[in-house]
């Protein structure tokens, strides 16, 4: 079996956590993916991601100390992925990263054969869920969506897309089968 890093990313509204916490809740449990955990200048939520919870000058601190494999900042949040997270890549196991699309050009400097996963929706989806959840004006909207669909991974790398715009239940079983498709998939 070959380990390789999967790379999950996608736009504001896409549901990219719900589907993440769909595809945790079923894989089996003698699954050989490790899910890398992060860690992240906020709070944690009650029943959200395991984050390893920071502030934003400890996260610094880190950084500095070139603590994390992987690191990028996005929505005014600080995101680290700690080496030891990456360290199943070694011993040939899969690890899953929830990570960013700004990111990615620096995540394939360190994981050249990542496989990105690119969990988006139609920009109608996107505008009602951004709209829904009321966070922000309808031109930061606009703005979302338009990146959205302009965003397109690099031509070399492994890449999937899985759409989420209708039944969570039905994402999540795409999700699933298309990683059950890689080559070397543990299950």
């Amino acid at each position: 079996m070959s380990g390789r890093l999967v790379y999950c990313m996608g736009p504001s509204g896409a549901g990219k956590d719900s589907l993440l916490d769909w595809l945790r809740q079923h894989l089996p449990a003698s699954s050989a993916v490790h899910w890398a955990r992060r860690t992240v200048s906020r709070a944690a939520p009650a029943g959200g991601e395991a984050h390893e919870s920071v502030d934003e000058a400890t996260f610094a601190r880190l950084r500095d100390a070139q603590a994390f494999a992987l690191h990028w900042q996005a929505n005014g949040l600080h995101y680290g992925v700690r080496h030891a997270e990456l360290a199943p890549l070694s011993r040939r196991a899969w690890v899953l990263v929830n990570g960013s699309r700004a990111y990615l050009p620096q995540a394939l400097q360190q994981c050249p054969e990542l496989v990105a996963v690119h969990i988006t929706a139609s920009p109608e989806v996107l505008r009602q869920r951004l709209t829904a959840r009321g966070r922000e004006t309808a031109e930061q909207i606009d703005a979302r969506v338009q990146r959205a669909a302009a965003f397109q991974p690099p031509p070399h790398v492994a890449a999937v897309e899985v759409h989420n715009n209708n039944a969570l239940d039905d994402a999540g079983r795409n999700l699933l089968r298309t990683l059950q498709q890689l080559p070397g998939w543990p299950l």
